[in-house]
């Protein structure tokens, strides 16, 4: 997904803030013919060194697992000469220079606020100013309260090779002291700090282990709960290095770097509790209420987790008595406290998604009551405030917000000045009142906020009117038809009055996993692009939440499959639709969107001119041995099953490279510091394509050693890697001025 309402708590595969925000990265270009060659010298030549496992009869020949041993000298050589051919091929692109200048420009033009969290009148969030690197923590005592800048983690780093990012914030109720994490490098490896507003200063807490921290300050406003994650010795798997962290109890002032904080929940914390193993442990409090929740999140997301009820009052290390009210098999996504009622957010025998309630007292999830049964739109999120609760619906490509009595006997939906998708509901439950984002594919974001005592919602004025909006741009929604009947929703966002004569060059989208949908999403970026006539389209797979929980199970595990075939029956349809044709067709997405890229490639190489593959999970059949391996088992299965392998086999794009197959052209992009997805992924990728293609289109490797998987990535990186892919794509589709000198 959070440790604030709006930085996503989360450790699947995905990029922060949108997954679109780093997969929409790919140029337009003209129809001109292309020229397949690339440099004579060739990149590295990796060694052959098979490797065969066999799983449940089915055996399986792995050529490159040595550089799954990213410490390995000879792999380390390898990796970094990869990348300075890569390096050289890319910026040998005459129009590289100036496309990069482009982008930079465009997504540094506006200023944004986002990430807002309300403690009464004191808001706090991120701000990023025009032509910033970085974004900032700030706050501001009222909507039109004057801005102060707490932490800005550009100042942080010691040398240019290096970067620091703000992870997470969470502020006292008090609004006195904010909790927050840093790291380094792309790393999400976070150091949890603490700052006083009261005097500017920063305490002496620096408390490591704290990715992901979900930080839950108690009404003393002195102390709060965290998550921490366990030491790891020189045997530690990597599959085991995050993993099962523990929630403790801090006191201001008190062990300053963490050693000696009480455990209060956590496997193995109490003998007499049995909790499921997973990424993460972490208590939710709040103010008006005297319980605790605890929870026992497997992958930090909004999948069905495992929760537990106990009074404040009695939290007392591992005596405390915590008692189980859901596990996953109950549905339970998203829990609320209200005084001494419990709301929570299910999807047991509700696809779309109900709210029900059970008293904290006694809580029953089995017979709880029905507050907002489930209806056509799907419910995407919900808070609480003072008055009532606001309820975020998926409502097929647009969004509604809907103000909802506790009882559940009073629904009012609440006007919206444009269609878009609504993100971040920041509510104080002390407060009346909601403060959320709107935005779409063509229009920047809004703060908006509505006050139930004028039934309204107003543009509060905290993001300025975007510079970059255009209104020659537009978007809409068609419909592919996958190889099973099933109707895929594909938004198209192009220049207004585009015609249909195939000219156009083409990125197709997407992600599906998790059940997260691709929603709109403003990019302003995207114009370098569409500026040059060409078309995004998205693809809304099977495997996202689009449709609610049944579209999500539709594309998992076994049903993996249908996701990769959704994708390219979404490709198919653009160029059926004469949008575009084959050679200006490009295919991109990330991370756990790199199985896509894995269906793109081998499913039907002749559709695609190029593949950009960014942090993807490609060798599926391996992933379990990672860091962030485990907590994904749920999500795509482990090969400890039968069942479990032969859906990790079907999605594996590793597993399914063939030798002497024309493949398109690739670029494979990874982070040094990725924590979610190893670097070996798109390593072994590169060297298996690399040895298979027959068509002699490059395939790259591009590495950036001062960043992970995305998140925490600067605003120079990002439009960096932009233009590098996008370049490479011009190269490759034909354009004039992106053509090499030979």
């Amino acid at each position: 997904m959070t440790a604030t309402k709006s930085l996503t708590l989360t450790k699947n595969l995905i990029p922060t803030k949108s997954v679109l925000a780093l997969t929409l990265a790919v140029a337009f270009v003209s129809s001109a013919a292309c020229s397949p060659a690339w440099a004579a010298d060739g990149p590295p030549v990796a060694p052959v060194r098979p490797v065969t496992d066999t799983y449940f009869g089915t055996p399986v020949v792995d050529n490159y697992r040595y550089m799954e041993n990213l410490k390995d000298p000879q792999v380390q050589h390898w990796m970094k000469a990869q990348a300075t051919y890569t390096r050289k091929v890319l910026d040998a692109i005459p129009g590289r220079a100036a496309l990069a200048k482009r982008i930079l420009a465009l997504g540094g033009k506006d200023l944004r606020r986002d990430a807002f969290t309300r403690r009464g009148e004191r808001l706090f969030y991120e701000v990023m100013d025009p032509g910033a690197n970085l974004p900032k923590l700030a706050y501001r005592d009222g909507i039109n309260g004057e801005e102060h800048v707490l932490v800005d983690p550009a100042k942080l780093a010691k040398d240019r090779a290096h970067h620091y990012a703000l992870d997470w914030f969470s502020p006292s109720w008090d609004g006195r002291y904010v909790a927050y994490g840093v790291s380094e490098g792309g790393s999400e490896e976070s150091v949890l700090h603490i700052v006083d507003l009261s005097t500017g200063t920063q305490l002496a807490e620096s408390i490591d282990r704290t990715s992901d921290c979900v930080v839950s300050w108690r009404d003393d406003n002195r102390s709060f709960f965290y998550l921490r994650y366990p030491k790891i010795g020189p045997d530690t798997p990597p599959s085991q290095s995050e993993y099962n962290a523990v929630t403790r109890l801090h006191v201001l002032g008190q062990n300053t770097d963490g050693e000696g904080d009480v455990a209060v929940f956590g496997k193995g914390v109490s003998a007499s509790l049995d909790v499921p193993e997973g990424q993460a442990t972490y208590v939710l409090l709040t103010p008006d209420s005297p319980y605790a929740v605890a929870v026992a999140n497997h992958n930090m997301d909004d999948a069905p987790n495992s929760f537990y009820v106990a009074p404040l009052a009695q939290i007392n290390g591992s005596q405390t008595p915590w008692q189980q009210i859901a596990a996953p098999r109950d549905g339970v996504t998203a829990v609320r406290l209200h005084g001494d009622k419990l709301y929570f957010l299910s999807n047991k025998g509700a696809s779309r998604y109900q709210i029900l309630s059970t008293p904290l007292a006694h809580p029953d999830i089995a017979h709880a009551d029905v507050v907002v049964p489930e209806g056509p739109n799907v419910i995407d999120s919900f808070y609480l405030a003072s008055d009532a609760m606001y309820i975020s619906e998926r409502a097929g490509p647009s969004f509604q917000l809907k103000r909802v009595s506790f009882d559940g006997k009073d629904t009012q939906t609440i006007g919206l000045p444009f269609e878009g998708s609504i993100s971040s509901l920041t509510t104080d439950p002390r407060q009346p009142g909601v403060l959320f984002d709107l935005q779409g594919w063509v229009k920047a974001p809004r703060e908006l906020a509505y006050d139930p005592a004028t039934h309204a919602a107003t543009d509060t004025g905290l993001i300025p009117p975007a510079k970059t909006e255009s209104d020659d741009i537009e978007a809409h929604d068609e419909f592919a038809t996958s190889y099973d009947g099933t109707r895929i929703p594909v938004s198209i966002i192009a220049k207004k009055g585009t015609v249909r004569d195939g000219s156009h060059p083409t990125i197709v989208t997407g992600y599906a996993s998790y059940g997260t949908s691709s929603d709109p999403y403003y990019d302003p970026t995207l114009q370098a692009w569409i500026e040059r006539g060409g078309i995004v389209a998205v693809s809304h797979m099977r495997g996202g939440g689009e449709y609610g929980d049944a579209w999500h199970r539709a594309g998992q595990k076994l049903t993996k499959i249908n996701t990769l075939l959704d994708f390219v029956a979404s490709a198919q349809y653009m160029a059926d639709q004469h949008y575009t044709q084959p050679k200006l067709l490009a295919a991109n997405s990330a991370s756990a969107g790199g199985i896509v890229m894995g269906g793109a490639l081998e499913i039907d190489p002749g559709l695609f001119r190029v593949i950009l593959d960014d942090v993807g999970d490609s060798d599926t059949l391996r992933s379990e041995t990672e860091p962030n391996g485990p907590p994904n088992v749920p999500e795509f299965g482990s090969t400890s099953t039968e069942s479990g392998f032969h859906g990790l086999y079907s999605m594996s794009s590793y597993a399914h490279v063939h030798d002497g197959t024309p493949y398109p052209a690739v670029l494979f992009t990874t982070g040094a510091n990725d924590p979610r997805v190893a670097s070996w992924h798109m390593l072994k990728m590169t060297a298996r394509v690399q040895a298979a293609t027959s068509s002699g289109r490059p395939v790259l490797l591009r590495v950036d050693y001062d960043a992970g998987h995305g998140i925490g990535s600067s605003l120079s990186q990002e439009a960096d890697q932009l233009a590098d892919e996008w370049s490479f794509a011009l190269w490759q589709m034909g354009e004039p001025g992106f053509q090499p000198k030979h």
